[in-house]
């Protein structure tokens, strides 16, 4: 079966008067969706930090054509990442002829019973033949299966997993897979970034946390050496006590000899 091509706007397409909503009143699939959206927007933000040629979004419509918006066909990836841009301002939406022509470089889907097969066919054949996107992820909470393609030659390649079933993201330099532990004081499994040696991407309040840790560590280090200095100084103390002490009872067992001797050479003396 031949692909279904998706031919790209026309000029007069991109330009005009036209209502740009932010949103269609239909919610999030749950609120581990919503929270996980905003764990890889953190992530986003820590690994560019520094940076202000960037932008990352999520749960948020992508215009690309004034077709598209006045008919309403709403393409909103839950996680996107555009490069070469400008951070700020804040967007409600992403609006590509407001944005000189440009698309993102990274999307991520996270599916739900509602949206998967969408997200998995006609999403995905939007993303390749019209934003031509570099790459594209797909990750079901539900099994916690991760899918994800590259843009080679205009046609979309799926990547292969490394062993521990992470796939590599180019646009993050990260590995993008599953991590299991707390987030918004929920344990959950979460899908996130990792480096390039394979340690998670930190977002600030974790880094934050960690620094304070390291900065509550080192203050009860220095805490534990004040105090065996502290001791050792008591014993140092201590011990000269003992040497002052012994040298008190030597001098007085001296005196007492001395005292002794003399006593006794009185005696020897004739009369």
């Amino acid at each position: 079966m031949a692909t279904e091509v998706i031919a790209g706007p026309s000029p007069e397409e991109l330009f005009g008067d036209v209502e740009l909503v932010a949103e269609d009143g239909i919610p999030l699939e749950s609120t581990w969706h919503l929270f996980n959206i905003h764990l890889l927007v953190d992530s986003a933000a820590w690994r560019f930090q520094g940076r202000d040629d960037y932008y990352a979004g999520g749960n948020q419509f992508i215009y690309f054509s004034k077709k598209q918006a006045r008919d309403r066909d709403f393409r909103g990836p839950d996680f996107y990442l555009v490069l070469g841009t400008r951070k700020e301002p804040l967007r409600d939406y992403w609006c590509v002829w407001e944005e000189d022509g440009k698309y993102p470089n990274l999307i991520i889907e996270l599916l739900s019973p509602s949206t998967a097969d969408l997200d998995r066919t006609v999403k995905k054949n939007v993303y390749e033949k019209v934003f031509r996107t570099p790459n594209y992820y797909c990750y079901d909470p539900a099994t916690q299966t991760l899918d994800g393609w590259e843009l080679i030659q205009e046609v979309y390649r799926p990547l292969i997993p490394n062993e521990q079933g992470r796939l590599w993201c180019p646009q993050m330099n990260a590995w993008l897979g599953t991590w299991q532990g707390i987030y918004q004081d929920q344990d959950a499994v979460w899908l996130r970034f990792f480096d390039a040696n394979g340690q998670i991407l930190l977002i600030d309040a974790e880094a934050s946390r960690r620094e304070a840790e390291v900065a509550r560590q080192q203050v009860q280090a220095a805490q534990q050496q004040a105090e065996a200095a502290q001791q050792q100084a008591e014993a140092a103390q201590q011990q000269a006590e003992m040497e002052r002490h012994r040298a008190e009872q030597a001098e007085a067992e001296l005196a007492r000899l001395k005292a002794l001797l003399a006593e006794r050479e009185a005696q020897q003396k004739p009369q």
